[in-house]
């Protein structure tokens, strides 16, 4: 039977790993897809889907407000901080006046950390001193003194006092108590629109399907996804993976669903984003 190949972006880092464990290895039926895994840190993925270029791919729902005339969200592969999330870290603790006052080294401005820092702020990009670093740099550049804090996602969040820093705020926690209890809207998983509606479902099933095998096989999917762990042994590797692929992984809900039209609809309220766009989901 002859296959279709399909482009997969994801991170290179624990959670994504674990999250596609089963397509990396083989373990579930493909149906005739056979998928190629294309590892890039997600402000690359974000501006290559504004462009198109991906069949499938991880990327922050900050950036879905740019590219949802492409893409289609899936209804699985959501990351989601459930009361924690992006850390802003610094080697002394500030207030948010203080913060503010300070150049932040940031992962990518179409990062869901970056909008997340503008509404904890107040202040738009322009009125924000950042410089831009990859997301596994960020610690080096605030220790390198070019800038003073840095706002840090992926394992970076369980990783920071071995760099001795600390904590000033916790955008994933603030979120979540001002917003009633809602998770902040990280990054999900899109689906160009070129495919026919069936095409998508059966994708979307198969994704969903790897998300589930992994959760059920967690010691094997864990074991995996060590080699993209970063500074971390098997433990706080589980513990980081338990963070972001759980039950907001296998369906947003309807609170996960609300979340991100509230994150949304907040960042282009104070003209952060371009458009609120319409969210559609694959069904």
């Amino acid at each position: 039977m002859t296959q279709q190949t399909l482009t997969l972006g994801h991170s290179p880092d624990p959670d994504d790993a674990f999250m596609f464990y089963a397509l990396a290895k083989e373990l579930i039926p493909t149906h005739g897809f056979r998928f190629e895994h294309i590892l890039q840190d997600i402000q690359t993925l974000n501006e290559r889907a504004t462009r198109g270029e991906l069949d499938i791919s991880a990327v922050s729902i900050h950036a879905y407000a740019h590219l949802s005339d492409q893409y289609i969200l899936l209804p699985s592969g959501a990351s989601m901080g459930d009361g924690y999330g992006p850390m802003l870290v610094a080697p002394r603790a500030m207030d948010r006046a203080q913060v503010g006052a300070r150049r932040i080294a940031v992962p990518g401005v179409m990062t869901s950390a970056f909008l997340a820092l503008q509404l904890w702020l107040e202040k738009p990009a322009n009125e924000i001193d950042f410089v831009v670093a990859p997301f596994d740099e960020i610690f080096a550049t605030v220790k390198s003194g070019k800038a003073d804090v840095g706002l840090i996602i992926h394992e970076g969040q369980l990783t920071y006092q071995q760099e001795g820093l600390q904590v000033c705020a916790d955008l994933g926690a603030w979120w979540k108590a001002s917003q009633n209890g809602l998770p902040l809207p990280l990054g999900g998983n899109v689906i160009h629109r070129r495919f026919a509606p069936a095409v998508r479902k059966q994708v979307s099933d198969i994704l969903t399907a790897s998300i589930r095998y992994s959760l059920e096989h967690r010691p094997e999917a864990v074991k995996h996804a060590l080699q993209y762990a970063r500074d971390m042994g098997a433990e706080l590797a589980d513990r980081f993976v338990g963070m972001y692929v759980n039950h907001w992984t296998l369906d947003y809900g309807d609170p996960g669903r609300e979340s991100i039209r509230r994150f949304l609809s907040l960042g282009h309220a104070r003209g952060l984003i371009p458009r609120q766009p319409q969210l559609e989901f694959v069904v």
